[in-house]
């Protein structure tokens, strides 16, 4: 009787499967994006994860219920959301394993876990926006890629804002569903984004979901230590694009200024960031109408500003790339590398 072995999913018995279907998938997402059309008629895998995580809340998130209570039901929430996108994960490599050319099926949905494409445009209309003096058109759609108020913000506010949000999904959107694909192939990126999009939901430290949305709060830390500090290290090597003194300003950045964010990890790839353009992120800012007396992040490099413009949202687009290219690259080696062993 022969046995069927579905596909391994770790790191070391996936590495002649799963890093060309991650390039490929990268490919995808540099190409297409999140093709608007397509997703009128299908939904995007996170707005289904969006759907489940919104009806659990309305069920689970009880008013009437003492903290101790929120607190079990949105980790059984996370429980549900993370494992359901695992599992399901699991369930489709196992089916494409069945299909022809299934793998090209496995890349197509991976890409739709990774922000790459979508995260560049998104940022580049704000600059686009600054670019034309059209503040309020920017403050809009700095609003869509930023947790911050951004009403009254003005040019340089909503520049830092732009950039902030592109050094910290360039962790969270691009290499962290790289990470943990590349660990766990297509059920690893799944269960990511599922945690990664519940943290966005109800990760808040607000009334409603300090306790309920503790758990998605705290894992999405521990799944995102590790990749942050990737994505820190890639951007700084890749400030070596424009030379030394850019590179030593990232890493003095970094080795000085990335623990002065409240989040354990946003503040590594922003401090590369700021460092690699000489210019300083977060500080004073508002979310919800709570202001927040935030520390400079850039500010232990000398000569170093806070007022940004779209000029530096573009030289961080510029790096943006430069670094989905780097780690393209570390792809292929590892591709290769692994072919040949």
């Amino acid at each position: 009787m022969t046995v069927y072995n579905p596909p391994a999913t770790s790191f070391l018995m996936l590495g002649l499967t799963i890093f060309p279907i991650l390039l490929l998938a990268l490919m995808i997402d540099a190409v297409f994006g999140d093709p608007k059309p397509l997703y009128r008629i299908v939904p995007h895998p996170a707005q289904m994860m969006g759907w489940l995580i919104e009806q659990l809340d309305k069920q689970l998130n009880l008013e009437e219920a003492d903290d101790k209570s929120k607190r079990l039901n949105g980790m059984i929430t996370v429980i549900i959301v993370v494992g359901l996108a695992g599992g399901i994960g699991w369930g489709l490599i196992t089916l494409f394993s069945l299909i022809p050319y299934g793998w090209i099926l496995e890349a197509i949905l991976l890409s739709t876990m990774i922000a790459g494409r979508s995260l560049y445009e998104h940022v580049a209309a704000v600059a686009k926006a600054l670019k034309a003096e059209k503040i309020v058109e920017a403050r809009e759609v700095a609003s869509q890629i930023v947790g911050r108020d951004t009403e009254f913000l003005d040019r340089h506010g909503v520049a830092r804002a732009a950039i902030e949000s592109l050094s910290e999904n360039f962790s969270d959107g691009v290499l962290a569903p790289i990470f943990w694909a590349a660990l766990f192939g297509l059920p690893g990126a799944l269960a990511y984004k599922a945690l990664n999009t519940a943290d966005s939901m109800i990760g808040h430290r607000n009334e409603r979901y300090l306790h309920f949305g503790w758990t998605a709060a705290r894992l999405d830390d521990v799944a995102n230590f590790i990749p942050a500090r990737i994505a820190a290290l890639i951007l700084c090597l890749t400030a070596f694009v424009w030379g030394r003194n850019e590179a030593r300003r990232s890493w003095l950045a970094i080795r000085h200024d990335a623990k002065k964010q409240i989040s354990v990890n946003a503040g590594y790839p922003e401090a590369a960031m700021a460092g690699a353009l000489n210019i300083r992120l977060a500080g004073p800012r508002e979310y919800d109408e709570e202001p927040v007396d935030g520390e400079w992040i850039g500010s232990a490099n000398e000569g170093s500003t806070a007022d940004a413009t779209h000029e530096d949202i573009s030289k961080g687009l510029l790096l943006y790339v430069n670094a989905c290219l780097l780690s393209a690259s570390v792809i292929v080696f590892l591709t290769v590398w692994l072919a040949q062993g």
